[in-house]
């Protein structure tokens, strides 16, 4: 009998546990998407969700985009890459320090 509610703990706490960081990791995610400026000048390319769009940008929350440094990430979007236009005098530098921010917390796990 006490080796089932053992189980039925250990199975509930790890619930509990994916459940938090789930939220975590929405939580982030969300800050990013609802960034006025990602939904102005992002998401037509990279999506809503910031998980990309066929034929248009990459996902952002990727392995390739949570290996990238800060500096990286900056330099793409003041500088473009590819079919990404740079947004350097469009964009405030403190909000490309925003989105590069939230671009690296959209990718914590």
């Amino acid at each position: 009998m006490s080796q089932k509610i053992l189980v039925l703990l250990f199975v509930s706490a790890v619930l509990v546990s994916a459940a938090c960081f789930a939220d975590d990791s929405n939580a982030n995610s969300a800050a990013l998407t609802g960034n006025p400026i990602y939904k102005k000048d992002c998401a037509k390319c990279h999506g809503k969700t910031a998980e990309g769009r066929h034929f248009g940008g990459p996902s952002l929350v990727s392995e390739k985009v949570a290996g990238a440094s800060a500096d990286e990430l900056r330099g793409m979007i003041a500088n473009g890459k590819g079919h990404m236009p740079k947004f350097t005098g469009k964009l405030a530098d403190s909000d490309i320090d925003q989105l590069v921010q939230q671009i690296k917390a959209a990718n914590q796990k």
